[in-house]
């Protein structure tokens, strides 16, 4: 099967699932953005996970869940985990997501800010965003080849009291 960009970026993203959460509560995944659904065929397989692929496009993998639509943060609640690996204009909303789902972002294009900003910018705009909206996060950078291999990973909001 062939794909654009770094195939070894679904089992890099897959990885930081099974790294950084119980997958045996993890049950329903969104995959935003998701294209063909080579990372949601992964978790399935890995991880047992449900998971629906959210894109307007709709081509993609036999046997694999697909919601035809654009993701909106309200979907979230409906799943355990949102992820958006180079989600474009999905980037956003799955950032914005962190508010009720944990959520793991690998940000590709600048569709955060109607600002120009390279990926560093962008990185630290949004980390900036989860510090303003009290949500608990880390960044990993993912063993592959592109310059988009930051990964950042929210575990919900944080407690207050």
């Amino acid at each position: 099967m062939k794909f654009h960009g770094a195939p070894e970026r679904f089992e890099a993203v897959a990885d930081l699932v099974g790294g950084h959460f119980d997958t045996n509560k993890i049950k329903y995944v969104a995959d935003v953005a998701g294209g063909q659904g080579m990372l949601s065929r992964i978790l399935r397989k890995r991880y047992n996970c449900e998971c629906d692929v959210i894109d307007p496009r709709e081509y993609g993998i036999v046997g694999v869940n697909r919601r035809v639509e654009c993701y909106v943060p309200d979907m979230a609640t409906f799943y355990d985990l949102i992820i958006g690996l180079h989600p474009d204009q999905a980037l956003r909303p799955v950032v914005e997501s962190s508010l009720y789902r944990p959520t793991i972002v690998v940000p590709c294009c600048n569709y955060w800010s109607a600002e120009k900003m390279g990926a560093k910018l962008m990185r630290q705009s949004i980390e900036e965003w989860y510090k303003a909206h009290n949500i608990r996060y880390v960044v990993e950078e993912l063993k592959i080849d592109t310059p988009h291999r930051f990964a950042l990973i929210t575990f919900g909001p944080k407690i207050k009291g």
